[in-house]
């Protein structure tokens, strides 16, 4: 019994690598995003993109299901990702003045 616990732990101590990498990889997204936010804000860019936005779906469910991921939870992984970043968006053409 303790070879199974043995084991376990090194399964969780797998998946906590796995999902800190995870956040460090969202927190280097996010960083980038806010830089695309911030030149459409000074661009006077909408904070969306309806067409980048439909490419990415696309693009993240063609990976899903080459990696075997179910497709339908990548895209709803990646909408709430761009949910977030267009409410990012949103808050910094708030806070950056138009001329």
């Amino acid at each position: 019994m303790e070879g199974n616990r043995d084991l376990l732990n090194e399964y969780r101590s797998s998946i906590d690598n796995i999902d800190a990498a995870l956040i460090y990889l969202l927190a280097e997204r996010f960083r980038i995003t806010h830089q695309v936010g911030v030149f459409k804000a000074e661009n006077g860019l909408p904070p969306e993109d309806k067409e980048r936005e439909s490419t990415q779906v696309k693009r993240m469910r063609q990976l899903a299901e080459d990696a075997g991921i179910d497709p339908v939870f990548s895209e709803k992984f990646l909408r709430f990702i761009i949910d977030e970043v267009i409410r990012h968006h949103v808050a910094i053409d708030t806070d950056i003045p138009s001329d």
